[in-house]
């Protein structure tokens, strides 16, 4: 698949899940518990506490991976971006975090999930967001403007990481942290398996062998690199999503079991190097 093919793909199946829950659905398999899913991706990721500080829409498109706003350490007065921020949740829960003398930016390219994630926004009555129209790869914000960058689940979907990451430490400030969830994959994974639009589109094919994550960030320029398992992938954990999948589980199993995990990635943007011209300057 080329990257247009994938990129058209990633949009389709997003912009359904926005309409499905438009009309009152599920994203399926959204970040709820008990929403007849079963996926053990997307399941559980936000308490009840949470919840409570959302709209239930912006939790019923979640399509993510993990929580990194439980994860990064947001801070009052500073500014965040998530990207592909879809119906909001992560953003929303972020603005609450940085509070009034900060501002949550969500980048996301699909029509139907900025119209959601505008929608729940307003529902939300919050003021310190703004969600953005672009690409992951081409970020709309200018150089050394953000200080945190979060994502949910999305990286692994780009067609070109490298580029990803080389914006996401052009447009944080030095000392800037990168802190996302993603999808990374241990061991050996089969280019039957990686080829597969669906296993793609669902947050596996396209995922990182953690290794090369960890040389990816730091070709990008950024240092301070951590990856930590937030979960380990069982087939077995999976069997009734997949088989709802039409996939046979038992010849999947071999291929796939405990090689794909849910991550943290953190990273941090070092600062500029200075030139020392006079005695005083590095005091």
């Amino acid at each position: 698949m080329t990257g247009v093919d994938i990129k058209s793909v990633v949009k389709e199946k997003y912009g359904q899940a926005a309409l499905r829950v438009k009309s009152g659905g599920s994203s399926c398999c959204g970040a709820t518990a008990g929403n007849g899913c079963g996926d053990p991706i997307t399941s559980n990721l936000y308490d009840g506490t949470q919840a409570g500080q959302i709209p239930k829409e912006a939790l019923l498109a979640s399509l993510g991976c993990g929580n990194p706003t439980a994860l990064a350490n947001l801070n009052a007065g500073e500014i965040v971006l998530d990207l592909g921020s879809g119906g909001g949740i992560d953003v929303l829960l972020s603005a609450k975090r940085v509070g009034s003398t900060g501002k949550a930016y969500g980048l996301d390219m699909t029509d139907e999930m900025l119209a959601l994630a505008n929608e729940n926004k307003r529902r939300a009555g919050v003021e310190n967001v703004e969600f953005l129209k672009g690409e992951i790869e081409n970020i709309p914000l200018p150089d050394n403007s953000v200080d945190v960058i979060i994502s949910n689940c999305v990286i692994n979907l780009s067609a070109d990481k490298d580029q990803v990451l080389r914006e996401a430490f052009r447009v944080l400030k030095p000392r800037g942290r990168f802190a996302v969830s993603d999808v990374v994959t241990r061991g050996e994974i089969t280019p039957e398996i990686r080829k597969n639009v669906l296993l793609w589109v669902g947050c596996v094919a396209g995922a990182l062998d953690e290794n090369d994550y960890r040389t990816k960030l730091a070709s990008a320029g950024f240092d301070n690199i951590e990856i930590e398992p937030t979960r380990i992938y069982r087939v077995e954990d999976a069997r009734e999503f997949l088989s709802g999948q039409n996939i046979d589980v038992d010849a999947l199993a071999p291929q796939v079991d405990g090689k794909f995990l849910s991550a943290f990635v953190r990273a941090i943007k070092p600062r500029a190097e200075q030139t020392c011209c006079s005695p005083t300057c590095c005091n």
